[in-house]
């Protein structure tokens, strides 16, 4: 019994000792590839280059009309005639709609005949007063009465006028709010009238943006109905307070619409063009790994007559479509990692190969 014992104990030891030794073989194994130096990795590079840019600054805004109004009767009648179409063009004093106005013109030839009576006694007694027939109250008393007579007139015409409803500027009518018979109170809207062309657009920028901007630089419009086109602009005017509620800048470009893309009420991406710089140092967005503790570059270096990489800090500034601004850190002409950031660290040698066939290492890799 012991003796079986004592042979599977053998067998036991042999096992362990056999395990512990296979073990020993794959550590030394592993220490000895971890002391071969790492193959260079495969990267693309780029070059610190020095520009002349155009800051911009980048908002949101609407289209507004530059006038714009909803046309209205100021006077109380039935509508006897309208005279536009929906949708049309129509010039500065167009007639768009006409008033029943039989009753009104009916008083106008009564005072017109009161007047007419009134200046015929005044001329007679402006003769008798001569001949000292008539006295000079007499005269002014009839003077007044024709001037009270002209005036009741023009009161009539001014009411007469009212009841024709005319387009106040240049511009593109909307759709009629009115029909043919209708009575309109006072004040009853009948058919928005908006100027096109030019047009304005409104926006604002953040309060410490004042000293960025002015009047006369120039904008640029993007709006989501045609987003292939860029419509130029002029700042007009700069509000001369901040809102205390967002501490934004209120803001109004002017822009020609000739085609009349731009309507009143469209949304707006808006670009101000700033005061261009030189030398300013850029890099592309793709070769900055942005963090929230900083941004940073890898530089490559030369090391031993070999290419390394070493992670350097930097200070962005503005962007620019792919380009970026770099205010520290870097000098021109400096060399840094463009793609292949992910599979590198301090100090490991690079290769450096055009940049489609890093991309095509790198997604390769796990």
């Amino acid at each position: 019994m012991i003796r079986r014992i004592l042979i599977v104990f053998a067998i036991l030891a042999v096992l362990v000792a056999g395990l512990g030794f296979l073990k020993y073989r794959q550590i030394q194994q592993g220490m000895a590839e971890f002391s071969q130096p790492r193959p260079p990795a495969t990267v693309s590079a780029t070059e610190v280059r020095r520009e002349t840019w155009t800051p911009r600054l980048h908002a949101v805004g609407s289209v507004v009309a530059v006038q714009g109004v909803m046309a209205s009767n100021e006077v109380a009648g039935q509508v006897s005639d309208i005279l536009f179409d929906s949708g049309a063009m129509v010039k500065r004093g167009d007639l768009l709609l006409q008033l029943d106005d039989t009753v009104d013109r009916a008083d106008l030839a009564g005072l017109l005949a009161d007047q007419q009576l009134a200046e015929i006694r005044r001329d007679r007694n402006a003769r008798l007063l001569k001949s000292r027939a008539v006295s000079q109250e007499d005269f002014d008393e009839i003077a007044a009465t024709l001037e009270k007579a002209q005036a009741l007139v023009a009161a009539k015409r001014a009411s007469i006028a009212k009841k024709a409803i005319r387009a106040p500027f240049d511009g593109q009518l909307g759709i009629r709010l009115v029909n043919l018979g209708q009575y309109l109170a006072a004040g009853s809207e009948i058919v928005p009238l908006q100027a096109l062309d030019p047009v304005y657009v409104d926006f604002s920028l953040p309060e410490r943006r004042i000293a960025d901007v002015a009047t006369g630089q120039t904008v640029e419009i993007q709006v989501v109905a045609y987003p292939e086109r860029t419509f130029t602009g002029t700042i007009r005017a700069i509000n001369p307070s901040v809102d205390s509620g967002s501490r934004n800048l209120q803001i109004r470009a002017e822009l020609g619409n000739p085609e009349l893309l731009l309507r009143p009420g469209m949304f707006a991406e808006v670009t101000t063009l700033l005061p261009t710089k030189d030398d300013v140092l850029t890099l592309p967005r793709q070769a900055i790994a942005f963090n929230t503790y900083g941004d940073s570059v890898l530089v490559i270096q030369e090391k031993d007559g070999a290419p390394v990489v070493q992670r350097r800090q930097i200070r962005t500034g503005a962007v620019r479509g792919e380009e970026v601004e770099i205010l520290e850190g870097l000098s021109a002409g400096d060399r840094v990692v463009l793609a292949g950031h992910v599979k590198l660290t301090n100090g490991q040698p690079v290769e450096i190969v055009p940049e489609a066939a890093d991309e095509q290492a790198e997604s390769a890799a796990p």
